[in-house]
């Protein structure tokens, strides 16, 4: 193993470059804008670990966000990863019961979490205003965490230089090299890049380059939008919200992120800038204090999401050389799932993502229960 193009410069590509660098590959990134310039930088980016099923799947996001830790402690600095509690609650009985009967499977799993009495928003939340909460009942993860997805991505690619990875910014894969069958490098423009592996780490765009090779993946684009207001230097937050109009955290320079499943279900019938004031009003309504804020920003984030709501993972048979690593939950997934395909494009496939294969066929049924509540609410 000597050389290998990783395509894309988001939360998965920085990881297997990352991954592939410790490991003495010779890695070049190539990215079409910059880092963490897509869906990366568009994220609620928290640990969802939570949300996930079935269990494997489960113990994967539980994996990568253990790495998460891990890697924090090992590259040392300011980290982007942010522990504090999410705390959940809904709106009717059924929606309720439903989170109980998550927290019970959870619990059986092994997962840290409990149920509340809605009081203890006092001091999980104090900022959060009481009559925005009116279950009876909160489901609190009290080992949760965001994540500073750009921050994350950028450690990763400037350790992964460090260990003698070429990064490349503003290329794009425009067509694959073949010798007979196998992928062997890209041309992005009237550059040729010649290597043992291409490894397909560009989100949305995955498909397209799966195409150049002749085959495709089953996968869709879901669009959301994400909000960050301005600064609120007196709003402390100190937990993450998930409530069923908006989920709330906190974000870099005392600003507050904002989506909003409600709102997503209306694109792309509404304006960006009426469902931007929605986004925002929905959060003033949970935090009063955001009343003096505006919107700093929103961005259309486009989700990169495999039809059953599972990873894609691995090669095409008839197309060896050319790489598939595709998800949505991409930023607590990426530490794992980019350690196990460095690992696979090194040592041969293992047994790890066996069942993620992009030759698993179409879905018959949708995997992913936190797949479920982003195309339904």
């Amino acid at each position: 193993m000597s050389r290998v193009i990783v395509l894309g410069a988001g939360v998965l590509g920085a990881s297997v470059a990352y991954h592939l660098a410790v490991a003495g590959v010779q890695v070049v990134v190539i990215e079409a804008g910059g880092p963490a310039a897509g869906t990366s930088s568009a994220t609620f980016s928290m640990d969802v670990t939570h949300l996930k099923t079935p269990r494997t799947y489960y113990e994967l996001n539980r994996a990568g966000a253990a790495l998460h830790a891990t890697l924090a402690e090992e590259l040392g600095g300011t980290s982007w990863r942010h522990p504090m509690p999410a705390i959940q609650w809904g709106d009717s009985e059924e929606s309720q019961r439903g989170l109980r009967e998550r927290a019970v499977r959870l619990r059986s799993w092994g997962h840290p979490c409990r149920l509340a009495d809605p009081s203890e928003l006092r001091d999980l939340a104090p900022a959060v205003d009481p009559a925005a909460c009116t279950a009876s009942e909160l489901v609190v993860h009290d080992q949760s965490a965001w994540y500073d997805a750009p921050l994350f991505v950028q450690r990763l690619l400037d350790r992964a230089a460090t260990l003698g990875a070429d990064i490349r910014y503003g290329l794009r894969a425009n067509a694959l090299i073949r010798r007979g069958d196998t992928v062997t490098g890209v041309e992005t423009g009237t550059r040729r890049w010649e290597a043992d592996w291409v490894v397909n780490c560009t989100g949305p765009d995955a498909d397209r380059v799966a195409a150049l090779a002749g085959t495709d993946l089953p996968m869709n684009r879901i669009p959301g939008l994400v909000g960050e207001s301005t600064p609120v230097p007196d709003l402390q937050l100190d937990a993450i919200l998930a409530t069923p109009e908006v989920d709330l955290r906190p974000a870099p320079g005392d600003r507050i992120c904002s989506i909003s499943w409600p709102v997503d279900a209306l694109l792309p019938a509404q304006s960006d800038d009426a469902l931007a004031e929605r986004l925002h009003a929905g959060g003033q309504r949970v935090l009063p204090a955001l009343r003096t804020a505006r919107l700093a920003g929103v961005r259309l984030g486009v989700r990169p999401v495999p039809a059953d709501g599972l990873p894609l993972a691995g090669t095409h048979p008839g197309v060896p050389g050319l790489y598939h690593l595709v998800t949505h939950s991409g930023v607590n997934l990426a530490p794992e799932l980019g350690r196990l395909a460095a690992q696979e494009i090194v040592n041969g496939e293992g047994p790890d993502l066996a069942e993620y294969r992009v030759t698993r066929g179409a879905a018959t049924s949708v995997q992913d229960e936190s797949l479920t509540l982003m195309t339904t609410r």
